[in-house]
């Protein structure tokens, strides 16, 4: 095959696994693994492709194919994490009312950051580290987590009673990025320091955020 052939094909499957991360091939799904694992001990610095390949039991080369380079695996490797996340915070929670939806979510933010550790602490490392190689790239996903969140708060305050066009559209978007904020500081706080911490005591205290925004414009 010709490095030409290699390389439109690695564009190709690297664009297919933004749009569809969650079935990635599994190569893709043995480096993403690896990778995740590797920059959880020791930071994604610290990390080498031969080091990645290695504990992906593939070649250096596969690593390449399929990315490009670590800078594109990292990238990717956010994009993969946040649609899951993204998957959860949407997943369908039969609850009665936007306010129990939020619940929902900080729940389900805070079990994926169990399941997924190494990407929160890579998230949180990279978007508030400057200059970062993948900051934009952050700013685009925390947009699509936080337009999911946004759109529960502003029903919530609906819920109290608010008439929709005196809704603060500035209040809606701090709210929504301090529900965000806590649950991602505070899921990882869980896994590194107060794991003792139970889920529903977590969700109750990010909830405060909501419950003291104002409840009339």
């Amino acid at each position: 095959m010709s490095a030409a052939k290699q390389h439109d094909d690695a564009a190709t499957a690297g664009r297919d696994v933004k749009r569809r991360p969650a079935r990635t091939n599994a190569t893709r799904l043995k480096i993403f693994s690896a990778s995740l694992t590797l920059i959880g001990e020791r930071g994604h610095h610290a990390v080498t492709v031969d080091e990645i390949a290695a504990a992906a039991g593939i070649s250096k080369g596969s690593v390449y194919y399929n990315f490009g380079s670590k800078s594109e695996l990292i990238g990717q490797l956010l994009r993969f994490g946040t649609d899951i996340l993204l998957e959860r915070l949407r997943e369908p929670s039969g609850a009665a009312t936007a306010r129990e939806e939020l619940a929902g979510m900080v729940r389900g933010a805070l079990l994926f950051i169990d399941d997924y550790p190494a990407f929160a602490q890579l998230w949180i490392s990279e978007m508030w580290h400057s200059p970062s190689d993948w900051r934009e790239e952050l700013i685009e996903l925390r947009g699509q987590v936080l337009g999911v969140v946004r759109d529960a708060v502003r029903r919530s305050f609906l819920e109290r009673g608010m008439a929709p066009e005196s809704v603060p559209a500035g209040v809606v978007d701090v709210t929504a990025s301090a529900l965000f904020g806590a649950t991602l500081i505070l899921g990882q706080d869980r896994q590194v320091f107060t794991v003792e911490h139970d889920i529903d005591t977590c969700v109750r205290t990010v909830l405060g955020s909501l419950d003291a925004a104002p409840a009339a414009g």
